[in-house]
């Protein structure tokens, strides 16, 4: 019975998701490579460069595929609250006794092995989410469903910024745009860009001028719409929510901030111009993905990259490699293959029978997208330097192992979707 259930599986699989998976990996592994590349270490087997140290974590991921794609599939919706929890209590445990990299108390290991948990605690998030909103009782109409969801995502990353690793915490916040397919109101998508617009602008404009700015708006809408009643009321709610908002972001900037965070926002915001500081992470990758032109300067020809001109080249800043080497075209490729996948994603997601399924599968590219958007972000300076990584590309064993985790789940799921889950 068990050999015809593997059968079923591998003749159920999505290569296509499957194939883009390796391609990425392969292409992620080259560009690491090319990185650190250094004359003296040519050997791509070198296990005491970051290369090497990659393909010992590439294999160790293809064997963690395996297992997940031979469990039976009702395991994962109905050990999603036990995984969820025993994250969470890790999460909160690293606080504690974790080992501070960097400034961030986010890490465990032995020896020199090391993993975030932070990173493994996305697809228990995932789980957890898609079992509460697959229940047949819930109804995301509901102000209780919406806040009990908005918890399961909101207190991970909450005990992950008191590990003081912000980025990894943001990545949290794609899970609204799961709540969105399920249901929830387009105008509170709405409300959150309007959030962080006004953000925006309470960091650029002084707190004073801003409050006249909304307070003049407010009062030529009911001049001229003639508000009265209860749309009086709330546009008068709006406007005193939205200016108590601006004052906190005051004070959360000045007295929550950690001193480095204040700083590249104020130079992300062009607010300050600090090249050889700050900004120079940036700075230099824009140099280096500026150099590589339109078909770039080959394999291992990239000289920003080659000569540690960018900090983090092979992990957060991995894109710049792409962008120097590869140039702009082939900047697109990788760019189109993710997208590629993000688009395969969905539609196997919406070609799901469990409920739980479907969600989990909108997760899944949303944590991508997330990942994807703010990490090229940072690299071209659209985005502050928050230590995202690229999925598939950066280099990491907790990055490539979770995502791998994430995306095999999905594919174990989707080869099930004949069978009856809840």
């Amino acid at each position: 019975m068990a050999n015809r259930n593997n059968e079923a599986v591998l003749q159920n699989i999505d290569w296509v998701l499957v194939l883009m998976y390796l391609l990425m990996v392969f292409m992620g592994w080259m560009n690491i490579y090319a990185a650190v590349y250094n004359e003296e270490y040519k050997s791509i087997l070198d296990s005491s460069q970051d290369y090497g140290k990659q393909l010992i974590w590439i294999i160790t991921a293809f064997f963690i595929a395996f297992v997940i794609l031979v469990i039976d599939g009702e395991f994962f919706p109905n050990f999603a609250w036990p995984m969820y929890g025993i994250f969470l209590l890790v999460l909160i445990v690293v606080i504690f006794a974790g080992l501070e990299v960097k400034g961030s108390k986010s890490w465990i290991g032995v020896g020199s092995f090391r993993v975030q948990p932070a990173e493994f605690a996305k697809f228990a998030t995932n789980l957890a989410l898609a079992k509460y909103l697959s229940n047949i009782n819930i109804k995301i109409e509901k102000l209780s469903t919406k806040l009990i969801a908005a918890a399961l995502f909101a207190v991970p990353a909450l005990v992950i910024i008191a590990q003081k690793e912000t980025g990894s915490a943001l990545v949290y916040a794609s899970f609204i745009l799961v709540m969105y397919r399920e249901g929830l109101s387009g105008g509170i998508l709405v409300a959150g860009v309007g959030l962080a617009l006004l953000f925006v602008l309470a960091l650029l404009v002084d707190e004073l001028v801003l409050t006249l700015i909304l307070t003049a708006i407010a009062a030529l809408s009911f001049v001229f719409i003639r508000l009265k009643g209860r749309n009086l009321l709330i546009v008068g709610g709006i406007l005193v929510a939205a200016v108590t908002f601006i004052y906190s972001v005051d004070y959360a900037f000045n007295n929550v901030l950690e001193a480095h965070q204040k700083k590249r926002i104020n130079v992300l915001l062009r607010k300050e111009i600090d090249p050889k500081g700050a900004g120079y992470n940036v700075n230099q990758s824009l140099i280096a993905i500026g150099s590589g032109g339109l078909i770039g300067k080959g394999y291992l020809n990239g000289t920003q990259t080659k000569y540690n001109y960018v900090p983090e080249q092979s992990t957060d800043f991995i894109f710049c490699t792409v962008g120097e080497e590869w140039g702009f075209a082939g900047s697109i490729i990788v760019i189109g293959l993710f997208v590629a996948m993000l688009l395969r994603i969905v539609y196997l997601a919406e070609r799901q029978r469990s409920t739980f399924s479907r969600i989990y599968g909108y997760g899944l590219a949303s944590i991508i997208f997330f990942h994807l958007a703010i990490n090229i972000g940072m690299t071209i300076g659209l985005a502050p330097v928050v230590g995202i990584p690229l999925p598939f590309f950066s280099y990491g064993g907790s990055s490539l192992w979770s995502f791998t985790i994430l995306l095999f789940i999905f594919v174990r799921l989707d080869a099930y979707r004949f069978q009856i889950l809840r």
